[in-house]
This record gives C-alpha cells, structure tokens and sequence, in this order.
C-alpha cells in the first residue's frame, strides 16, 4: 500500500507545481506590467512628497515641509472646502434624483428596458465630451440660456461656477444611480410589500418601510463611492473653469495639477497627492469596519 501510495502521492505534488508554475507564468506579464505603471510610479510618489523637486532634474529632501506647507497653505484649506462643498452636492442631488427615477421606472411595467437605456445615456458620454458640450451650452455669449435673454456668466461668476460645474456632473451621473437602485430595488423580496398592504401601508409607508431598508447596503456602498468620487473632482473642473474664476472652483486634484505643471512644484503636488491617497484609505478602512460591524445590515 505505501509503495504505491508514494508516487501517486509525488505524481500528485508535481502536477499541482505544474499548474501553479503555467498559472503564474500567465499572470507574470500582467503583474510585471502593473509594478511598472502602479508601483513604481507609487513609490516615486512617495519619495518625491519628501524631496523639493520642479518635475526636472535632481531632487533635494526637505523631510515634512512639503506636508507642513500644506497644512497651513489657505490655497488647499480653501480647495479642501471646495471639496466638501462639492461632496455635499455631489451626494444629495444625484442620490435624490436616483432614488426617485429608480422608483418611478419599478413602477413601469412595458418598456423598462428603453427608460433605463434612456436614463444611462448621460453616464455612457465621454467626460471630456459631456463636459465640453455643457461649456458652450452655458456660455453667456453664445449659450442656450443667453439666446433666451438670461445674461449670467455661469461659470464666470465666483458665486456660481462650482455650482454650475457640480449640475453638470449630477446630470451625468443620476441615471446611472437610478439603474443602481433599480436593481437594488428589484432584488427586495415581494413578500414583504404583500405584507405591508395587508397592514394597509400606502404606498410611501412602504418606501420608508421597505424599499429604502431593503436597499440600505447599496445606499451605503454609493455613500462611500460618493466620497471617493467627490476627492478625485477633476475631468469636469479642469475642462469647465480650470479652477477658475479667481479659485472659485479651485478643489485639491485641480490645484495638485496646477502645482506640478504650472508652478513646477512636482515635490509639493506629490504631497498633495498623497496625502488625498491617505484619506481614501482611511474612508475605505471605515468602510471595512462598519461592514464588519454589521452596520450596513442594521
């Protein structure tokens, strides 16, 4: 028995390190090729946030100040406030207008499937087209709103140019938030609204009661997208207003460009950069933790 046993035993082992050998051999080029464009350029980063660096040339290590220049740089407090401003907004108008448009399209019955083609097709534009179109629609020279005589200069005006640019990017993303929830929605069991209409809930009773509690993990998981997405403001920004008029518009990924490109500060937007890279991680690791806890389920 142990005679034959052994090089079925070894027949077996060599078989296994064939398949692992072939398995990594194939994932080789992908891993070479993600430590060259992930990696390498992380840890880059990383060294160059420590380092007094114009993006040419020999760098100089200065330790923290890159980070101590930030923390009481008024140019990242007021980008940083910009942020949350946009957080805000990027959060409640798309969630809204989400959750409604998921509601009314559950309550369609023959051609679903063309209203959420329709409600997807903001999000399936480009950007950079989205963004550029919107640019000429709210010029105030030759824009549709100037035609009929509304002369404001939308994203000319510091009181209005994050606002102009934030309904911009909520117009390209609520449909894809509806199409989200529908298929949240879709996966609560019918069982409980059945319940609910035998206890005579109306119809917004089983919203409240039901759907929104039957969605809740969804919700949750477009919350923390919803952070993540509103730190990394950028494509619409810098296509729209550059930041601009007078910083109005300004958010941390604009001026981290503006500090590499524009000012030769590779070493300070590095810090920037990564400093924005360590508060994900602290968002994400949050995340983690409520899952864990169970508070998305409660």
């Amino acid at each position: 028995m142990s005679v034959t046993a052994a090089p079925a035993s070894t027949g077996a082992r060599r078989a296994r390190w064939r398949a692992a050998v072939v398995g990594w051999a194939f994932l080789a080029p992908l891993l070479l090729l993600n430590a060259l464009v992930v990696l390498g350029p992380s840890v880059a980063t990383v060294y160059y946030s420590f380092t007094d660096w114009s993006g040419l040339g020999p760098a100089t290590f200065i330790g923290f100040d890159n980070y101590v220049k930030a923390f009481g740089d008024a140019k990242v407090h007021e980008a940083l406030w910009h942020n949350l401003v946009w957080f805000v907004l990027f959060l409640s108008v798309p969630m809204a207008m989400g959750l409604l448009g998921a509601y009314l399209l559950s309550q369609v019955k023959r051609g679903q499937m063309l209203f959420r083609a329709l409600y997807f097709i903001p999000y399936v534009i480009a950007s950079v087209v989205n963004a550029a179109v919107w640019k000429m629609l709210l010029s105030p020279t030759s824009g549709v709103l100037a035609q009929l005589g509304i002369d404001q200069s939308w994203l000319g005006d510091t009181r209005t140019s994050l606002l102009s640019v934030n309904f911009v990017v909520d117009w390209h993303w609520w449909g894809f938030l509806a199409v989200i929830f529908l298929s949240a929605m879709q996966g609560v069991d019918p069982e409980l609204y059945d319940a609910a209409k035998m206890d005579g809930a109306s119809a917004w009773q089983q919203y409240r009661s039901v759907t929104l509690p039957g969605i809740r993990p969804t919700m949750v998981f477009i919350v923390l997208m919803t952070v993540i997405w509103s730190l990394k403001a950028f494509d619409y920004i810098f296509i729209m207003t550059q930041g601009g008029p007078a910083g109005s518009s300004e958010v941390v990924s604009t001026l981290m460009y503006k500090q590499a490109f524009n000012e030769y500060s590779a070493g300070y937007a590095a810090a920037l950069g990564l400093s924005m890279t360590l508060v994900t991680a602290v968002i994400l690791a949050f995340y983690q933790w409520m899952r864990k806890k169970g508070w998305e389920d409660a």
